[in-house]
Protein backbone atom coordinates (compact mmCIF):
# COMPACT_ATOMS: atom_id res chain seq x y z
CA UNK A 1 0.00 0.00 0.00
CA UNK A 2 2.53 2.03 0.83
CA UNK A 3 4.67 1.52 -2.47
CA UNK A 4 1.09 2.21 -3.99
CA UNK A 5 0.49 5.41 -2.16
CA UNK A 6 4.42 6.64 -3.59
CA UNK A 7 3.81 5.72 -7.24
CA UNK A 8 0.49 8.00 -6.62
CA UNK A 9 2.04 11.03 -5.63
CA UNK A 10 4.68 10.33 -8.29
CA UNK A 11 1.74 10.85 -10.89
CA UNK A 12 0.14 13.62 -8.94
CA UNK A 13 -1.79 15.75 -11.52
CA UNK A 14 -0.65 19.67 -11.11
CA UNK A 15 -2.80 20.40 -13.76
CA UNK A 16 -5.72 19.68 -12.68
CA UNK A 17 -4.28 21.25 -8.80
CA UNK A 18 -3.74 24.26 -11.06
CA UNK A 19 -6.83 24.85 -12.69
CA UNK A 20 -8.92 24.23 -9.42
CA UNK A 21 -6.67 26.72 -7.65
CA UNK A 22 -7.45 29.44 -9.48
CA UNK A 23 -10.67 29.26 -9.82
CA UNK A 24 -10.61 28.87 -6.27
CA UNK A 25 -9.10 31.91 -5.83
CA UNK A 26 -10.68 33.97 -8.82
CA UNK A 27 -13.76 32.73 -6.89
CA UNK A 28 -12.64 34.20 -3.49
CA UNK A 29 -11.76 37.69 -5.43
CA UNK A 30 -15.35 37.92 -6.28
CA UNK A 31 -16.69 37.14 -3.40
CA UNK A 32 -14.86 39.98 -1.66
CA UNK A 33 -16.14 42.28 -4.04
CA UNK A 34 -19.74 40.91 -3.86
CA UNK A 35 -19.78 40.93 0.04
CA UNK A 36 -18.51 44.29 0.47
CA UNK A 37 -21.21 46.22 0.49
CA UNK A 38 -21.60 47.61 4.17
CA UNK A 39 -18.21 46.38 5.96
CA UNK A 40 -16.00 48.82 7.23
CA UNK A 41 -12.81 47.78 7.05
CA UNK A 42 -11.58 43.49 7.25
CA UNK A 43 -13.71 41.27 5.39
CA UNK A 44 -17.48 40.02 5.66
CA UNK A 45 -18.55 37.12 8.16
CA UNK A 46 -19.76 35.35 4.70
CA UNK A 47 -16.23 35.70 3.14
CA UNK A 48 -14.79 34.10 6.30
CA UNK A 49 -17.15 31.27 6.40
CA UNK A 50 -16.42 30.69 2.63
CA UNK A 51 -12.96 30.51 3.58
CA UNK A 52 -13.50 28.38 6.50
CA UNK A 53 -15.66 25.99 3.96
CA UNK A 54 -12.86 25.90 1.11
CA UNK A 55 -10.36 24.54 4.10
CA UNK A 56 -12.47 22.27 4.77
CA UNK A 57 -13.04 21.18 1.19
CA UNK A 58 -9.18 20.98 0.62
CA UNK A 59 -9.48 18.70 3.21
CA UNK A 60 -12.05 16.30 1.99
CA UNK A 61 -10.95 16.60 -1.43
CA UNK A 62 -7.47 15.24 0.04
CA UNK A 63 -8.36 12.18 1.63
CA UNK A 64 -10.80 11.81 -1.45
CA UNK A 65 -8.05 11.49 -3.45
CA UNK A 66 -5.87 9.55 -1.65
CA UNK A 67 -8.28 6.31 -0.93
CA UNK A 68 -8.03 4.11 -3.85
CA UNK A 69 -11.20 4.90 -5.96
CA UNK A 70 -11.91 1.13 -6.05
CA UNK A 71 -12.81 0.98 -2.70
CA UNK A 72 -15.79 3.43 -3.36
CA UNK A 73 -16.79 0.82 -6.20
CA UNK A 74 -17.05 -1.62 -3.72
CA UNK A 75 -19.33 0.15 -1.19
CA UNK A 76 -21.05 1.85 -3.83
CA UNK A 77 -24.62 0.21 -2.48
CA UNK A 78 -23.75 1.96 1.05
CA UNK A 79 -22.42 5.15 -0.10
CA UNK A 80 -25.63 5.51 -2.34
CA UNK A 81 -28.30 3.78 0.22
CA UNK A 82 -26.32 6.71 2.92
CA UNK A 83 -27.32 9.45 0.20
CA UNK A 84 -30.91 8.16 -0.25
CA UNK A 85 -31.63 7.94 4.25
CA UNK A 86 -30.57 11.56 4.21
CA UNK A 87 -32.82 12.66 1.65
CA UNK A 88 -35.72 10.85 3.36
CA UNK A 89 -34.50 12.45 6.79
CA UNK A 90 -35.29 15.79 5.38
CA UNK A 91 -38.01 15.05 4.38
CA UNK A 92 -39.27 14.02 7.98
CA UNK A 93 -37.59 16.48 9.75
CA UNK A 94 -36.05 19.31 7.82
CA UNK A 95 -38.49 22.22 8.72
CA UNK A 96 -40.13 24.11 5.34
CA UNK A 97 -38.14 27.49 3.95
CA UNK A 98 -39.31 29.42 0.97
CA UNK A 99 -41.54 26.15 0.09
CA UNK A 100 -39.05 23.33 0.60
CA UNK A 101 -37.64 21.24 2.46
CA UNK A 102 -34.27 20.75 1.11
CA UNK A 103 -32.20 21.54 4.75
CA UNK A 104 -30.84 19.92 7.92
CA UNK A 105 -29.39 21.52 11.14
CA UNK A 106 -30.66 24.81 10.64
CA UNK A 107 -30.05 26.04 7.38
CA UNK A 108 -26.44 24.77 7.35
CA UNK A 109 -26.17 21.07 5.64
CA UNK A 110 -27.94 20.41 2.52
CA UNK A 111 -28.30 16.75 1.32
CA UNK A 112 -28.94 16.31 -2.23
CA UNK A 113 -25.93 18.27 -2.73
CA UNK A 114 -23.87 15.14 -1.48
CA UNK A 115 -26.93 13.00 -3.50
CA UNK A 116 -25.39 14.05 -6.75
CA UNK A 117 -21.98 12.22 -5.55
CA UNK A 118 -23.76 8.62 -4.32
CA UNK A 119 -25.55 9.31 -7.58
CA UNK A 120 -22.23 9.18 -9.91
CA UNK A 121 -20.61 6.67 -7.45
CA UNK A 122 -23.85 4.12 -7.99
CA UNK A 123 -23.81 4.66 -12.12
CA UNK A 124 -20.40 4.29 -12.35
CA UNK A 125 -20.16 0.61 -10.45
CA UNK A 126 -23.00 -0.11 -12.83
CA UNK A 127 -22.04 1.50 -16.19
CA UNK A 128 -18.67 -0.31 -15.34
CA UNK A 129 -20.34 -3.77 -14.95
CA UNK A 130 -22.51 -2.88 -18.24
CA UNK A 131 -20.81 -0.63 -20.32
CA UNK A 132 -22.68 2.04 -22.58
CA UNK A 133 -21.43 1.13 -25.72
CA UNK A 134 -23.03 -2.09 -24.94
CA UNK A 135 -26.20 -0.25 -24.34
CA UNK A 136 -27.97 0.12 -27.80
CA UNK A 137 -31.70 -0.35 -26.52
CA UNK A 138 -34.24 1.80 -24.73
CA UNK A 139 -34.86 -1.21 -22.37
CA UNK A 140 -31.16 -1.40 -21.11
CA UNK A 141 -31.76 1.48 -19.71
CA UNK A 142 -33.83 0.34 -16.97
CA UNK A 143 -31.79 -0.12 -14.53
CA UNK A 144 -29.80 3.12 -14.91
CA UNK A 145 -32.81 5.21 -14.96
CA UNK A 146 -34.70 3.30 -11.90
CA UNK A 147 -31.01 4.53 -10.21
CA UNK A 148 -31.21 7.84 -10.83
CA UNK A 149 -35.12 8.38 -10.51
CA UNK A 150 -34.92 7.13 -6.29
CA UNK A 151 -32.80 10.64 -5.66
CA UNK A 152 -35.06 12.52 -7.96
CA UNK A 153 -38.34 11.41 -6.53
CA UNK A 154 -37.10 12.24 -2.74
CA UNK A 155 -35.99 15.38 -4.00
CA UNK A 156 -39.19 16.59 -5.65
CA UNK A 157 -40.95 15.63 -2.55
CA UNK A 158 -38.87 17.91 -1.20
CA UNK A 159 -40.23 20.54 -3.87
CA UNK A 160 -37.29 21.20 -4.74
CA UNK A 161 -37.22 21.26 -8.36
CA UNK A 162 -34.18 22.81 -9.33
CA UNK A 163 -32.28 20.54 -7.65
CA UNK A 164 -34.16 17.15 -9.25
CA UNK A 165 -33.62 18.92 -12.52
CA UNK A 166 -30.09 19.36 -11.78
CA UNK A 167 -29.74 15.59 -10.22
CA UNK A 168 -31.49 14.27 -13.43
CA UNK A 169 -29.05 15.57 -15.99
CA UNK A 170 -26.38 14.69 -14.22
CA UNK A 171 -27.47 11.25 -14.03
CA UNK A 172 -28.27 11.80 -17.98
CA UNK A 173 -24.63 12.67 -18.50
CA UNK A 174 -23.72 9.45 -19.71
CA UNK A 175 -26.16 9.11 -22.48
CA UNK A 176 -24.01 10.42 -25.03
CA UNK A 177 -21.85 7.33 -24.75
CA UNK A 178 -24.32 4.90 -25.63
CA UNK A 179 -25.46 3.43 -28.89
CA UNK A 180 -29.09 3.84 -29.51
CA UNK A 181 -31.18 4.39 -32.37
CA UNK A 182 -32.30 7.87 -33.39
CA UNK A 183 -35.58 6.29 -33.92
CA UNK A 184 -35.38 5.49 -30.04
CA UNK A 185 -34.77 8.89 -29.31
CA UNK A 186 -37.35 10.16 -31.40
CA UNK A 187 -39.64 8.28 -29.30
CA UNK A 188 -38.04 8.75 -25.93
CA UNK A 189 -38.32 12.46 -27.06
CA UNK A 190 -42.00 12.14 -27.89
CA UNK A 191 -42.78 11.08 -24.34
CA UNK A 192 -40.33 13.42 -22.96
CA UNK A 193 -42.96 15.95 -24.38
CA UNK A 194 -45.90 14.61 -22.79
CA UNK A 195 -44.40 14.14 -19.98
CA UNK A 196 -43.86 17.51 -19.56
CA UNK A 197 -47.21 18.93 -20.26
CA UNK A 198 -48.81 16.53 -17.63
CA UNK A 199 -46.07 18.15 -15.56
CA UNK A 200 -47.33 21.71 -16.52
CA UNK A 201 -50.68 20.91 -15.52
CA UNK A 202 -50.92 18.27 -13.05
CA UNK A 203 -47.04 18.62 -11.12
CA UNK A 204 -46.04 22.34 -11.12
CA UNK A 205 -47.34 24.44 -8.37
CA UNK A 206 -48.70 28.08 -9.00
CA UNK A 207 -45.38 29.77 -8.08
CA UNK A 208 -43.14 27.03 -9.80
CA UNK A 209 -45.48 28.47 -13.04
CA UNK A 210 -44.85 31.89 -12.46
CA UNK A 211 -41.40 31.34 -12.52
CA UNK A 212 -40.74 29.87 -15.54
CA UNK A 213 -43.67 32.23 -17.23
CA UNK A 214 -41.38 35.43 -15.45
CA UNK A 215 -38.15 33.72 -17.24
CA UNK A 216 -40.08 34.15 -20.31
CA UNK A 217 -40.73 37.55 -19.92
CA UNK A 218 -39.19 38.97 -16.92
CA UNK A 219 -41.16 42.34 -17.41
CA UNK A 220 -44.43 41.40 -16.36
CA UNK A 221 -43.18 41.39 -12.16
CA UNK A 222 -40.11 43.54 -12.68
CA UNK A 223 -40.99 44.57 -8.81
CA UNK A 224 -41.02 40.83 -7.37
CA UNK A 225 -40.47 37.38 -9.26
CA UNK A 226 -39.03 38.38 -12.46
CA UNK A 227 -36.54 41.30 -9.87
CA UNK A 228 -33.68 39.28 -9.48
CA UNK A 229 -33.54 38.38 -13.73
CA UNK A 230 -33.73 41.82 -14.91
CA UNK A 231 -30.90 43.10 -12.49
CA UNK A 232 -28.66 40.31 -13.20
CA UNK A 233 -29.37 41.25 -16.63
CA UNK A 234 -28.91 44.84 -15.93
CA UNK A 235 -25.48 43.85 -13.77
CA UNK A 236 -24.62 41.50 -16.79
CA UNK A 237 -24.79 44.51 -19.14
CA UNK A 238 -23.37 47.19 -17.49
CA UNK A 239 -20.14 45.24 -17.50
CA UNK A 240 -19.38 46.02 -21.09
CA UNK A 241 -16.26 44.82 -22.52
CA UNK A 242 -13.51 45.21 -20.07
CA UNK A 243 -15.80 45.82 -17.32
CA UNK A 244 -16.43 48.64 -14.14
CA UNK A 245 -13.27 47.87 -11.93
CA UNK A 246 -12.96 45.88 -8.97
CA UNK A 247 -15.65 46.61 -6.29
CA UNK A 248 -16.80 49.41 -8.71
CA UNK A 249 -19.67 47.62 -9.65
CA UNK A 250 -22.73 49.98 -9.37
CA UNK A 251 -25.61 47.03 -9.04
CA UNK A 252 -23.29 45.13 -6.95
CA UNK A 253 -21.87 47.83 -4.37
CA UNK A 254 -25.55 49.21 -4.18
CA UNK A 255 -27.23 45.50 -3.74
CA UNK A 256 -29.79 46.13 -6.20
CA UNK A 257 -29.23 42.38 -6.73
CA UNK A 258 -30.54 40.53 -3.26
CA UNK A 259 -28.70 36.63 -3.70
CA UNK A 260 -25.37 38.18 -5.38
CA UNK A 261 -22.99 36.32 -3.44
CA UNK A 262 -24.67 32.65 -3.97
CA UNK A 263 -26.94 32.21 -7.26
CA UNK A 264 -26.20 35.72 -9.37
CA UNK A 265 -22.29 35.87 -8.16
CA UNK A 266 -21.63 35.35 -11.79
CA UNK A 267 -23.58 38.65 -12.60
CA UNK A 268 -20.94 40.55 -10.38
CA UNK A 269 -18.24 38.79 -12.30
CA UNK A 270 -19.82 40.26 -15.46
CA UNK A 271 -20.36 44.10 -14.00
CA UNK A 272 -16.58 44.28 -12.74
CA UNK A 273 -14.40 42.16 -15.02
CA UNK A 274 -16.81 42.69 -18.39
CA UNK A 275 -16.71 40.07 -21.32
CA UNK A 276 -13.35 39.79 -21.13
CA UNK A 277 -12.57 38.77 -17.52
CA UNK A 278 -15.87 36.76 -18.15
CA UNK A 279 -14.49 34.52 -20.96
CA UNK A 280 -11.23 34.36 -18.94
CA UNK A 281 -13.37 32.58 -16.07
CA UNK A 282 -15.01 30.44 -18.49
CA UNK A 283 -11.92 29.40 -20.22
CA UNK A 284 -10.74 28.19 -16.95
CA UNK A 285 -14.00 26.12 -16.19
CA UNK A 286 -14.33 24.55 -19.92
CA UNK A 287 -10.12 23.57 -19.16
CA UNK A 288 -11.16 21.93 -15.75
CA UNK A 289 -14.48 19.94 -17.69
CA UNK A 290 -12.28 19.42 -20.58
CA UNK A 291 -9.03 17.86 -18.55
CA UNK A 292 -11.88 15.84 -16.33
CA UNK A 293 -12.90 14.14 -19.62
CA UNK A 294 -9.09 13.11 -20.86
CA UNK A 295 -8.58 11.44 -17.29
CA UNK A 296 -11.95 9.37 -18.01
CA UNK A 297 -10.28 8.55 -21.37
CA UNK A 298 -6.72 7.71 -20.04
CA UNK A 299 -7.95 5.98 -17.27
CA UNK A 300 -6.68 2.18 -16.93
CA UNK A 301 -10.41 0.59 -15.85
CA UNK A 302 -14.05 0.94 -16.39
CA UNK A 303 -14.93 2.15 -13.02
CA UNK A 304 -12.49 4.74 -12.77
CA UNK A 305 -13.62 5.82 -16.68
CA UNK A 306 -17.34 6.44 -15.36
CA UNK A 307 -16.41 8.06 -12.26
CA UNK A 308 -14.55 10.48 -13.83
CA UNK A 309 -17.30 11.30 -16.91
CA UNK A 310 -19.52 11.85 -13.97
CA UNK A 311 -17.53 13.91 -11.73
CA UNK A 312 -17.60 16.23 -14.94
CA UNK A 313 -21.37 15.68 -15.05
CA UNK A 314 -21.58 17.23 -11.70
CA UNK A 315 -19.79 20.24 -11.66
CA UNK A 316 -20.61 21.02 -15.45
CA UNK A 317 -24.32 21.03 -14.99
CA UNK A 318 -24.55 23.40 -12.04
CA UNK A 319 -21.87 25.72 -13.76
CA UNK A 320 -24.04 25.82 -17.11
CA UNK A 321 -27.17 26.47 -15.60
CA UNK A 322 -26.03 29.22 -13.22
CA UNK A 323 -24.52 30.66 -15.95
CA UNK A 324 -27.74 30.25 -18.38
CA UNK A 325 -29.64 31.28 -15.37
CA UNK A 326 -27.77 34.78 -15.00
CA UNK A 327 -27.87 35.42 -18.42
CA UNK A 328 -31.37 35.20 -18.72
CA UNK A 329 -31.15 31.78 -21.08
CA UNK A 330 -32.96 29.81 -18.16
CA UNK A 331 -35.39 30.21 -15.07
CA UNK A 332 -33.98 30.89 -11.97
CA UNK A 333 -33.92 27.74 -10.01
CA UNK A 334 -31.64 28.45 -7.19
CA UNK A 335 -28.44 26.71 -8.61
CA UNK A 336 -24.94 27.55 -7.17
CA UNK A 337 -21.81 28.10 -9.33
CA UNK A 338 -19.07 25.40 -8.62
CA UNK A 339 -16.41 27.30 -6.24
CA UNK A 340 -17.74 30.46 -7.18
CA UNK A 341 -21.17 30.82 -5.10
CA UNK A 342 -21.26 31.00 -0.87
CA UNK A 343 -22.58 27.25 0.68
CA UNK A 344 -20.54 25.19 2.17
CA UNK A 345 -22.70 22.06 1.30
CA UNK A 346 -21.40 22.90 -2.48
CA UNK A 347 -18.61 23.52 -1.47
CA UNK A 348 -17.93 20.12 0.21
CA UNK A 349 -19.56 17.94 -2.67
CA UNK A 350 -17.40 20.22 -5.26
CA UNK A 351 -14.27 19.57 -3.33
CA UNK A 352 -15.87 15.32 -2.82
CA UNK A 353 -16.21 15.68 -6.62
CA UNK A 354 -12.66 17.05 -7.39
CA UNK A 355 -11.35 14.35 -4.72
CA UNK A 356 -12.38 11.74 -7.10
CA UNK A 357 -11.14 13.15 -10.21
CA UNK A 358 -7.73 13.33 -8.85
CA UNK A 359 -7.96 9.82 -7.29
CA UNK A 360 -8.67 8.61 -10.93
CA UNK A 361 -5.55 10.75 -12.50
CA UNK A 362 -3.50 9.76 -10.01
CA UNK A 363 -3.61 6.04 -10.54
CA UNK A 364 -3.56 6.31 -14.43
CA UNK A 365 -0.39 4.80 -14.38
CA UNK A 366 -0.68 2.47 -11.15
CA UNK A 367 -2.21 -0.66 -12.56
Amino acid sequence: MLELDRRSMQNFDWILLGLVFVLVLLGLLNLTSATAAGVEGGVSTTLERQILALSLGGLVMMVTAFVDYRHYERFAWVIFGASLVLLVLTLVVAAETRGSRSWLFRGSFQPSEFAKIGLIIMLARYFHRHPPSTITRLRDLVVPLLIVALPVSLILLQRDMGVALLILLVGLTYLPLMHISLRAWGGMAFLAAGSLLAIWEFGLKVYQKQRIMDFLDPSRDPLSSGYQAMQSRIAVGSGGLLGTGWQEGTQTQLRFLPTQHTDFVFSVLAEEWGFVGSLLVLFFFLSLFVWGLWIARSSKDGFGAMLAVGTVGTLFWPAAINIAMVLGLAPVIGVPLPLFSYGGSAILSAAIALGLLFNVSMRRYVF
